[in-house]
């Protein structure tokens, strides 16, 4: 499920800050704390920001198993978790799992969190 919503800020003749589309939906709303829950994990932000290096490239889960210092099971929970919350996108090929950074979750995110 992508979340389509546009976060627009309009500042008043006082200074503050409004969201100008209005408060989230209960769908809207439960997609982006599904986002965050998956990215308040440490391991979960070492794993992403690794792939995130990579820019558009994808990266090998076997690569990061060495890279981090940890087991190849630790990884793939780390990694289902993120591709669940759709921060990720997951492409198998052959025996190993290739991961992928899906910026529209971040632009979301990013609009949320920017206030003035």
């Amino acid at each position: 499920m992508a979340l389509t919503t546009s976060v627009n800020l309009d500042r008043s003749a006082d200074g503050c800050c409004s969201l100008s589309s209005g408060p989230l939906g209960v769908g809207d709303a439960q997609r982006s704390a599904e986002r965050f829950k998956a990215l308040a994990d440490p391991m979960r932000l070492r794993l992403l920001s690794h792939v995130a290096a990579q820019g558009c490239e994808a990266v090998c889960g076997c690569d990061l198993t060495e890279d981090l210092g940890i087991s190849q099971s630790t990884v793939s929970h780390h990694m289902k978790k993120l591709v669940d919350a759709g921060l990720l996108t997951r492409e198998q090929r052959g025996k190993w799992a290739h991961y992928t950074v899906v910026p529209e979750a971040f632009a979301t995110l990013r609009g949320l969190l920017e206030i003035g």
